[in-house]
């Protein structure tokens, strides 16, 4: 009997959006994980959105650099639904910490296809 289903916001940022095949190979790794893709859209986030989305790290020294990337080009975004979607979204992504997440989880969605703490391809809401 499949348990009760929780929601959680998947985005894949602008650094793996600007590369189809690299979508698809996620978007597959999203299935193969059991994961109900509910909802996909793709979306241009203005940087007032975006300024909002991220206002928990307002005052951060990465937090302009954050906000003008998220703003720079296309996001995909999901909502996906498991049984425990929060926690196994944030499994498969890894760390968020690129040169940490190379080493130490090789073969997350972040290991596989970030580049920076910023350009880490994915995002996860909690």
């Amino acid at each position: 009997m499949v348990g009760r289903l929780q929601l959680t916001l998947a985005l894949l940022k602008p650094d793996v959006t600007r590369v189809p095949h690299v979508v698809q190979a996620i978007r597959n790794k999203i299935i193969q994980e059991e994961f109900i893709v509910v909802r996909h859209k793709e979306v241009r986030l203005q940087r007032e959105k975006t300024e909002e989305f991220y206002k928990e790290h307002r005052g951060k020294f990465f937090y302009n650099r954050l906000v003008t990337f998220m703003a720079s080009g296309p996001t995909q975004a999901l909502i996906l639904a498991h049984e425990d979607a929060i926690r196994h979204w944030r499994t498969l992504m890894g760390p968020t910490k690129v040169y940490k997440t190379k080493y130490e989880a090789p073969d997350t969605l972040r290991g596989l296809y970030g580049l920076t703490d910023t350009r880490n391809s994915t995002h996860g809401s909690g």
